[in-house]
């Protein structure tokens, strides 16, 4: 009869310790899978968010540039060659616009990238130097204006893709802070559960102990 208490009790423990060992490796699948979504997240957070800002910059840089050549804001700058050049800038930016489009891009970049890329496409392909500039008028102020017109418009665009990276940023900062508490709850799930096991193990030790002195 005591053997059969014993089987028992023996079969009980080794039933709550495989439960027990069966929760502390499906904590660790769980676990593996958070910190993959953690490094994921980091990861969007430089490629897509930190990468993207130095392209908005480095774009801006080159709008600038454009800017300053229609508007002749330079008086004793060779304009000879300005077409070139705008057209350098402009193929500069496209192809910054191509590795931003790479990117994994949210529906309102998606908007505000196209219509900058139409800008600068269409509304700023200047061909010919008369456009801007003759000898026996001067400067074309009222084209300049207008191309100045369509420059502000690209810089709100980009205005507005920056602010979009800022809070997509704080978006997968905030997601990042969500995992990283719920690992340290798993963590702390983890030590109960080994706290348990031990508690489990040494008393199924202890009283096959007792038993075994009792028989003495």
């Amino acid at each position: 009869m005591q053997d059969f208490v014993l089987k028992r009790r023996k079969f009980k423990a080794l039933i709550i310790i495989g439960v027990l060992l069966l929760m502390l490796y499906g904590k660790n699948l769980l676990e593996r899978r958070s910190f993959r979504s953690i490094s994921s997240t980091f990861t969007e957070v430089y490629n897509d968010r930190l990468v993207v800002e130095g392209y908005i910059f480095q774009i801006s840089e080159r709008l600038f540039q454009i800017q300053k050549l229609i508007d002749h804001c330079n008086l004793d700058y060779d304009y000879s060659k300005v077409i070139k050049e705008i057209s350098d800038n402009e193929k500069a930016i496209l192809g910054i616009i191509a590795e931003f489009e790479a990117t994994n891009l949210t529906e309102q970049e998606a908007v505000y990238l196209t219509d900058f890329k139409k800008i600068i496409e269409k509304d700023l392909n200047i061909n010919s130097y008369e456009l801007l500039y003759t000898d026996s008028s001067g400067v074309n102020r009222e084209q300049v204006k207008i191309y100045d017109q369509k420059i502000t418009r690209a810089r709100q665009d980009l205005d507005s893709l920056s602010k979009i990276q800022l809070e997509e940023g704080e978006k997968l900062i905030s997601k990042a802070k969500i995992l990283i508490n719920r690992s340290q709850i798993w963590a702390q799930f983890e030590v109960a559960l080994l706290i348990i096991l031990v508690v489990v193990m040494f008393l199924f030790l202890f009283r096959k102990s007792e038993k075994n002195q009792g028989m003495i």
